[in-house]
């Protein structure tokens, strides 16, 4: 017996995460957020944006952006109610493929201001940003 499910991108992600595929599977297509590099998100981090991390713990304790709130992929679609909505949100993770789908989350459950980072915490280490431990 063969059947097939359609998904809706955000849940699409959200599964992916949850399974822990999410770093293998490519990012979705582009939802309502926009992508700017590590430099755009240096300066805006110095006027206090709001970061969030969607790596793993064991790669945040490896190295984070000093303030970014540690939220991981597999876990963020139980936990979009702790992301603002009142303000521009930078998500970032290892290169930009999970940041990629959990911004498409975000977006998809309404989240109006999100930003994903391309290059992730691999360009802004590569960069010589700071980095906290």
């Amino acid at each position: 017996m063969n059947f097939t499910v359609n998904l809706t991108p955000t849940i699409k992600a959200a599964l992916l995460g949850v399974l822990g595929l999410g770093a293998c599977a490519p990012a979705p297509a582009a939802a309502d957020y926009q992508t700017v590099d590590i430099a755009a998100l240096r300066s805006a981090h110095a006027q206090g944006a709001y970061v969030l991390d969607v790596r793993t713990p064991a790669e945040y304790a490896g190295g984070h952006i000093d303030g970014a709130v540690l939220i991981p992929l597999a876990e963020l679609s139980g936990r979009v109610n702790e992301v603002p909505r009142d303000r521009d949100v930078y998500v970032i993770c290892r290169s930009g493929s999970r940041s990629a789908q959990a911004s498409s989350l975000l977006a998809g459950a309404g989240h109006g201001r999100i930003i994903n980072v391309s290059g992730g915490m691999n360009a802004w280490q590569s960069a010589g940003y700071p980095v906290s431990r």
